[in-house]
């Protein structure tokens, strides 16, 4: 075999698809079921079965990362439920060290990344209005116009003018027109169902079937448990796997092996994979592995309009975005310190995942009615992305117990710098000020959620303090790459996913 791609997600899609285009013999291994777009379901209860539901993860700290929320586990991995939300990272998200004393570096800059993040985009599509989105870092126009904006966002994008700040198109990986085959989004809200039209950029829609026309083969339910070294440890030689339910073990050899399963299995695996040439783990000869691991802050506001708002309009993602606060130094008179957008008016149901209901726990009784039917036409309600700042003491470890399969099992800690916990204040504060303005009746915020994870396998230019190059290639080990979120130094303050697939389409081209 010449490649091994653990994972079926958006970043092991898009990198199987360009090694088989390439004329590469590769195999995707993932650990979840077979899923096919025929299969989603538009439902917020069905949609729960695309979240984790492998191998326990343990959560401690003060701020837990939401792994059961924000993994997947299945064909498309995490990227079949997530809202294609895809902001670029600014310029100086890549040196933050270097810039602010702060957090660490990338070992690439934004230039170098800008020509990947144009090509990933012309592929997968994304709508957006690069001249309104004026915080944009230089780059190609989107493929595709703006997604349109119902009462929800109008109401909201209000508040933001009369405090004198600017609100722009959401850029959104989901199709406002018909594109490349696929059908226009007939924006019904249902996008963490997995999008069974395809509108929605996923590794079902777009990779996948690029891999497969290519050669490449998928096997489900077929989970890594070890990468296998040479007797010298200097190169990988394959993979062990276990297949689900059967128990029955076998490996695979490859010159090549990827491992694209998300920022917490993705270290557990090489911690798991120890030998004598690596008794710490793969790529953690300086105990680097499993570290500053990272969770960005939700900052939730909701409100009541005398509008008709109609909230279960668009997408899940959002109508529109701000980023008058993205400069990091912004709040350092407050006590915080990094980025945030603002995601406006997400499209929402009324239980279950983010649905209105939700929104007031508090309510029992007699009060739920009420208040579910005045919501059901004059609810709005944007999320914050905060930015959350590295620490090298949030980290994955493993544990002394092991699962169904004998496997060791991980464990993930993580607290927030003090810094990023006054930044998601200031963020909420600002929010309830924009509601205010908009002439909101009533004002609610939420609890402070857990959004994406990235981090565990940082890159960098050096080995002692990183875990990859900027490729993903593990240091000291030619032939293992990692892919994913888990390769961010820093979290930046906008959503990962195409991060990640301008990170992948890099990395496959050095491949």
């Amino acid at each position: 075999m010449d490649a091994v791609v653990v994972g079926s997600g958006a970043t092991g899609s898009l990198i199987a698809a360009r090694l088989a285009e390439r004329g590469k013999k590769v195999v995707i291994l993932e650990a979840g079921p077979e899923r096919k777009r025929s299969d989603l379901v538009s439902s917020t209860l069905w949609a729960r079965r695309l979240k984790w539901s492998g191998a326990r993860v343990i959560e401690t700290g003060s701020r837990p990362v939401g792994h059961g929320f924000n993994a997947g586990f299945g064909t498309g991995g995490s990227a079949t439920h997530h809202y294609a939300v895809w902001p670029r990272l600014h310029e100086d998200d890549f040196r933050m060290r270097s810039r602010f004393g702060r957090g660490l570096d990338w070992p690439i800059s934004y230039d170098e990344l800008r020509p990947y993040y144009d090509k990933v985009q012309l592929e997968a599509g994304i709508s957006g209005d690069a001249v309104q989105e004026s915080w944009r870092p230089p780059g190609a126009p989107y493929p595709m116009g703006p997604v349109p904006v119902f009462g929800q966002g109008k109401v909201i994008a209000r508040g933001f003018e009369k405090l004198g700040r600017k609100t722009a198109p959401l850029p959104l990986a989901v199709t406002s027109a018909p594109y490349n085959g696929r059908a226009a989004c007939i924006w019904d809200g249902w996008c963490d169902a997995g999008c069974p039209i395809g509108a929605l950029a996923n590794p079902l829609t777009i990779h996948l079937p690029k891999a497969f026309a290519a050669g490449a083969t998928l096997h489900h339910a077929t989970r890594v448990t070890r990468v296998l070294t040479s007797d010298d440890g200097a190169r990988v030689t394959g993979v062990e796997y276990a297949q689900e339910g059967s128990g029955a073990r076998g490996k695979i050899e490859a010159d090549l092996v990827v491992l694209a399963a998300f920022s917490i299995e993705n270290p557990r695996l090489l911690l798991a994979s120890a030998s004598s040439r690596h008794p710490l783990g793969l790529g953690n000869a300086h105990d680097m592995l499993g570290r500053y691991i990272m969770s960005h802050s939700a900052g939730l506001v909701f409100g009541f309009f005398e509008e008709r708002t109609e909230p279960y309009m668009g997408a899940f993602g959002g109508q529109l975005v701000n980023q008058d606060s993205y400069p990091k130094e912004t709040h350092a008179q407050r006590g915080g310190f990094g980025s945030y957008q603002w995601m406006i008016a997400q499209a929402v149901k009324p239980n279950d995942l983010l649905g209105i209901s939700t929104t007031r726990p508090d309510l029992h009784g007699d009060a739920v009615a009420p208040f579910m039917k005045r919501a059901a036409q004059h609810f709005a309600g944007m999320t914050a992305v905060v930015e959350d700042l590295p620490v090298a003491d949030n980290r994955v470890t493993l544990l002394n117990e092991r699962d169904a399969q004998g496997e060791p099992i991980a464990s993930v800690a993580h607290d927030a710098a003090p810094e990023s916990t006054k930044l998601w204040e200031a963020a909420v504060a600002e929010g309830k000020e924009v509601f205010a303005a908009a002439g909101a009746q009533e004002i609610w915020s939420g609890a402070r959620g857990a959004m994406h994870i990235m981090g565990g396998t940082i890159m960098g230019r050096d080995p002692r303090a990183s875990v990859t190059d900027s490729y993903g290639r593990v240091h000291g080990l030619a032939n293992l790459y990692v892919a994913g979120p888990g390769l961010f130094p820093t979290s930046g303050g906008v959503n990962p996913t195409f991060t990640a697939l301008a990170l992948a389409q890099r990395a496959a081209q050095k491949m």
